[in-house]
């Protein structure tokens, strides 16, 4: 029986859709077995977002120094996205979208605070992390980020 992600890439190849492909490290870039989230992601993810993306599980102390060095802001923050090239731009040719990082200490607090799994949280900050790869910003656009965000969280089952 062919994997899910054999099924999917045999589905990419009889469309001729380029599908994205996640790829879950830890902070030293050493592979996590994570199928429920990298499944999750790709199974959600806009039609625009074809192409290969590592997301990075972080502890507070990795995530506070990112968020110093890239945003100058000295706190752990939950989910950084680093584009991989200065224009994320779904056309692009480069097969490489980019790094979603989440510090997993700060999605257990947000989870425990929320009333939902780790898993959760852990689907909804790469979603997020994801969609700002796309070039999609919550903080200058007028909410379509946000409601992206939320149909594709309802298409994944997560209210």
């Amino acid at each position: 029986r062919p994997s899910e992600f054999a099924r999917v890439w045999m589905a990419c190849a009889v469309t001729g859709r380029r599908a994205l492909r996640v790829m879950v490290t830890d902070a030293r870039g050493r592979s996590v077995r994570a199928d429920t989230l990298r499944l999750w992601l790709e199974r959600v993810a806009p039609r625009a977002a074809r192409g290969d993306v590592a997301v990075a599980l972080v502890g507070d102390r990795t995530m506070r120094t990112l968020n110093q060095r890239y945003r100058r802001i000295d706190h752990a923050t939950d989910v950084l996205s680093f584009p991989a090239t200065d224009s994320a731009s779904p056309a692009s040719r480069d097969p490489h979208l980019g790094d979603i990082v989440i510090a997993t200490d700060v999605a257990r607090r947000q989870a425990r605070a929320g009333g939902h799994s780790l898993g959760t949280e852990l689907r909804c900050l790469a979603l997020h992390g994801l969609l700002h790869l796309l070039g999609y910003d919550h903080v200058r656009d007028t909410g379509q980020m946000a409601r992206l965000e939320r149909r594709l969280r309802r298409k994944g089952g997560i209210r």
